[in-house]
């Protein structure tokens, strides 16, 4: 049977590793890059502060707490992009069909590659080994037949790791993850799982498609494939933006409907600023609103012209915050977001390329 190739690229701790490439001092220590005032959060973490339970997303104020000597680093975010530039340079040394997913993670089919090489296990060490030389930095690789499985893979020895899942090999390695290792099982997802007495990937496929799809929707059936490997999503080369968006922390919670409506004024002069910037029309505008516990909701509008105006989007804003229950809560974050673009998705599917695996 034909297989494709597919290797999922993973930067390990790739902001924290810029710094330390940057500044030696702070490698030995537990460092996070971060804003360190008493609204910042966590964007990465080096493997000493993960060891304290620090993660992504986690206040710093928290951070500091869970460890006292933590080295907080205020992020270079050109330096970063320009890192990026040099590892998809890379990645184009081998393939052109590469489908990134953010700044340090990428996917890429090497069923033909430029190369002629046989092997996506060889690719992936090669890649590697120029990605070390080139940045002085270290990425993970998974190796695998389709999407979901190189990107399972990719984590599964982190840092500086590769792992490779065979097709003939495909369900065994299933069979032994937990639940929460699958690309659309978050937290709530998880839970609803376990209340069906499912927690591995083996006790996943012994449930019937049609008790999945009664739980879960459409995604029912997203989870069946998945707990027998198969995944048919191409590496897809062409990226449609689906929004445009910009929100802000405040210094002090709000407390107030009007405090609120007096803050969405300039995130609401941001937004338009972006959609001029990247030429985007969208007919959706959701209002993102963040609770001091953390807790946050959305509420959204849709319409059948775009919503581009600093009138029209604030308008919009104000009689969204209507919805927003501010009884005994205060807010620390408002964004606002237009979606739903006018423009229809031009992404085409790759034809599935057949080479033996």
């Amino acid at each position: 049977m034909a297989y494709r190739k597919i290797i999922h690229i993973d930067m390990d701790a790739f902001f924290v590793s810029v710094e330390e490439h940057d500044n030696p001092a702070l490698k030995g220590h537990p460092v996070v890059v971060g804003y360190d005032g008493p609204r910042g959060v966590v964007a990465t973490a080096n493997y000493i502060a993960r060891k304290y339970g620090i993660h992504s997303a986690l206040p710093v104020a928290t951070a500091h707490r869970l460890c006292p000597d933590l080295i907080v680093v205020e992020g270079r975010y050109e330096r970063y992009k320009e890192i990026s530039r040099q590892v998809h340079s890379i990645f184009h040394e081998y393939t052109d069909i590469i489908e990134p997913l953010s700044l340090d993670e990428a996917y890429l089919d090497v069923t033909a590659n430029k190369k002629g090489m046989t092997l996506a296990v060889d690719i992936a060490r090669e890649i590697k080994q120029r990605i070390l030389e080139e940045t002085g930095l270290t990425a993970s690789a998974g190796v695998s037949y389709c999407k979901f499985l190189a990107k399972i893979a990719s984590d599964y020895r982190k840092p500086n790791g590769l792992c490779t899942v065979h097709p003939d090999r495909a369900l065994d390695f299933i069979d032994g993850l937990k639940v929460e290792q699958l690309w659309g099982v978050g937290e709530k997802t998880a839970k609803r799982m376990h209340t069906l007495g499912v927690f591995t990937g083996k006790e996943l496929r012994d449930v019937p498609l049609t008790t999945l799809t009664r739980v879960f929707g459409k995604m029912g059936r997203v989870f069946y494939d998945f707990a027998r490997g198969i995944d048919h999503r191409p590496v897809v080369t062409e990226w449609v933006r689906k929004s445009v968006g910009c929100e802000r922390t405040f210094a002090e919670d709000l407390t107030t409907y009007e405090d609120m409506s007096v803050a969405l004024t300039p995130l609401a002069s941001e937004l338009v600023r972006r959609l001029e910037k990247n030429n985007f029309k969208g007919r959706s505008l959701v209002l993102k609103v963040k609770y001091s516990d953390f807790r946050q909701t959305t509420h959204s509008f849709t319409g059948n012209a775009p919503i581009e105006s600093m009138d029209e989007i604030l308008r919009t804003a104000n009689t969204l915050l209507e919805g927003v229950d501010i009884s005994g809560r205060s807010v620390r974050l408002l964004g606002l977001t237009v979606a739903s673009p006018l423009i229809p998705d031009s992404a085409q599917s790759q034809q599935q390329l057949t080479f033996d695996w």
